[in-house]
C-alpha cells in the first residue's frame, strides 16, 4: 500500500520504536497521528515533523480515547495504516524469592495494556477503514501489532509480560481472518533485544550482558530497523496474519 497522501496512526509513536515508525510514515508522504500518553514528548515530535503530523493524548484502554485519536486521523485522510507499538511490562516470578504471590494488579494490568489495549485500537480503527476505497490490490488498510519474543520464549521473571505479548501473537491471524473480507491485512511484529532510548540508558555492563547472546549481528536492533520492517509490512500485499521476528536469531534462555 501506497502511504502517500494518506493518513496513519501509531500508538505510543512518542516512544523509541514508535518515533522510528512516525518518522517512516511522515517521510512516505503520509499525514500521521501520534497516539501516546506521553504527552510532552509526543507534542514535541508532532511540533518538529510539521503540520501533517499531529499528537493525540489519550489511554489505549479508552473507547473515547482512541475514538477521538481515529477521527482525527480519519479528518486528515483516508486512514489506511496502524501501527500499535505501546507496551510495557513488569518483572516478577510466580511465586517471588520471599515465597510471596506474583502481585495480581500488576499481572492484569500488563495484561490489560498489551491485550485489551491492542484490540482496542484494531477494532475501533478497523470500523474506520472499512468505509475506504479499496486500492488497486483490493485493500483498505493494514494493521501492524507489537509483540515480542518473551511472547514465544518468556523468561524467568516474565510471566506477565510474556503472558501478555504471547495474546498479541494469538489474536494475529484470527483477526486477519475477521478482517480479510473487508480488504484489510494485519501482521504482528516480535521483537528482541532493541536499543531504545530506554535500553541505551541502562548501564554498559548490562547492555554487553545482553548483547552476548545475540549470534548476528551481534548488537542490539536499532528503531531504524523495526520500522523498516513496518514499511515492508504496509507495501506488500500479500504479507498477512503472520508473525515475524526481529532479533538476529537471538533465542532468550530461561534467565
Amino acid at each position: 500500500m501506497n502511504l502517500n497522501g494518506r493518513s496513519t496512526l501509531v500508538t505510543g509513536g512518542a516512544g523509541g520504536l514508535g518515533e522510528a515508525v512516525v518518522r517512516l510514515f511522515a517521510a512516505a508522504g503520509a499525514s500521521v497521528v501520534i497516539f501516546d500518553a506521553a504527552a510532552d514528548r509526543a507534542r514535541e515530535l508532532a511540533d518538529e515533523l510539521g503540520d501533517s503530523v499531529l499528537a493525540v493524548v489519550g489511554d489505549v484502554l479508552s473507547e473515547t480515547s482512541v475514538g477521538e485519536a481515529v477521527e482525527v486521523a480519519t479528518g486528515l485522510g483516508e486512514l489506511s495504516a496502524v501501527a500499535i507499538v505501546h507496551g510495557a511490562g513488569v518483572a516478577g516470578r510466580t511465586v517471588n524469592r520471599d515465597g510471596t504471590p506474583h502481585d495480581l494488579d500488576l499481572f492484569q494490568s500488563t495484561i490489560n495494556l498489551n491485550i485489551v489495549g491492542t484490540f482496542n485500537v484494531v477494532r475501533l480503527a478497523a470500523v474506520a477503514m472499512a468505509g475506504n476505497e479499496p486500492d488497486e490490490h483490493g485493500q483498505r488498510g493494514v494493521f501492524i501489532n507489537t509483540a515480542s519474543i518473551a511472547g514465544l520464549e518468556g523468561q524467568t521473571g516474565q510471566v506477565a509480560y510474556g503472558s501478555a505479548k504471547a495474546g498479541i501473537i494469538g489474536m494475529t491471524l484470527p483477526v486477519a481472518r475477521d478482517l480479510s473480507p473487508m480488504g484489510m491485512r494485519i501482521n504482528t511484529i516480535a521483537p528482541g533485544t532493541m536499543g531504545t532510548p530506554l535500553m541505551r540508558s541502562m548501564p554498559e555492563e548490562m547492555q554487553e550482558k545482553l548483547v552476548s547472546t545475540i549470534p548476528f549481528p551481534k548488537r542490539m536492533g536499532e528503531p531504524d530497523e523495526f520500522a523498516a520492517l513496518v514499511g515492508h509490512i504496509v507495501e506488500n500485499p500479500y504479507l498477512n496474519g503472520e508473525v515475524i521476528r526481529l532479533d538476529g536469531a537471538l533465542r532468550f534462555p530461561p534467565k
